[in-house]
């Protein structure tokens, strides 16, 4: 029986994997309660302008101000921003696992994530995920967002690994299917114990066992 390569590159979602989603459906619920928002409202202009903010077609600016601002408001811009990255989470016993895992196998990470430009900037900075990420496959960056293949088409001739070599961890079924279709291998994250279990099985073990739920 012929023996599998050894994975050599991750490709990781941001939202739901190592942070919390950047700008989901319940922060938008909160920062309606917060400012004192018509949540239907919102929700309906949030669609109609969010997608092209995170394939990089707008600013967040402009977001905000078709989105949010689109009449007069009892509070400024950088009152509603400061909130809307304030909402972002990290798991660090994620970031912790891929961390260890990238110094064992000398493994090369890539990130494929759907997130506005602006915001993706500060997740990276503020929760220092260049420090052991190695490429950014941003939707904001390349214009593509997930379920289109073609993000995932960009990703495997940005990392230039053999796609057998290549393992893809995500929290949502649809774009893990996707990734699959191209022959790209990938595991469905739902809680960290089940992931390290698939991370093993696929020959990537930590010494010391990363067991903590992510918060």
């Amino acid at each position: 029986m012929e023996k599998a390569l050894p994975i050599t590159t991750l490709f990781l979602d941001i939202g739901g994997v190592l942070l919390t989603n950047g700008w989901d459906h319940q922060a938008r619920k909160r920062a309606a309660m917060h400012f004192k928002l018509e949540w239907d409202e919102e929700e309906v202009l949030h669609h109609l302008m969010f997608a092209a903010c995170e394939e990089g077609k707008i600013t967040l600016n402009e977001y905000l101000s078709r989105a949010v601002f689109n009449e007069e408001r009892p509070f400024t811009k950088d009152e509603y921003r400061e909130f809307m990255f304030a909402q972002s989470r990290s798991y660090p016993e994620m970031i912790e696992l891929f961390t260890q895992l990238k110094a064992r196998y000398k493994l090369k990470i890539g990130v494929v994530s759907n997130e506005a430009r602006e915001l993706n900037a500060y997740r990276i900075g503020k929760f220092k995920l260049n420090e052991f990420v190695d490429f950014f496959v941003s939707s904001c960056f390349v214009h593509l967002r997930k379920p289109d293949a073609e993000i995932f088409r960009l990703a495997l001739d940005m990392a230039q690994t053999p796609v057998e070599q290549i393992l893809y961890v995500e929290n949502t079924p649809m774009f893990v299917d996707i990734a699959e279709g191209l022959g790209i291998q990938g595991i469905l994250h739902t809680e960290i114990r089940s992931t390290v279990a698939k991370l093993a099985s696929f020959g990537l073990q930590i010494d010391n066992g990363v067991t903590h739920e992510a918060r």
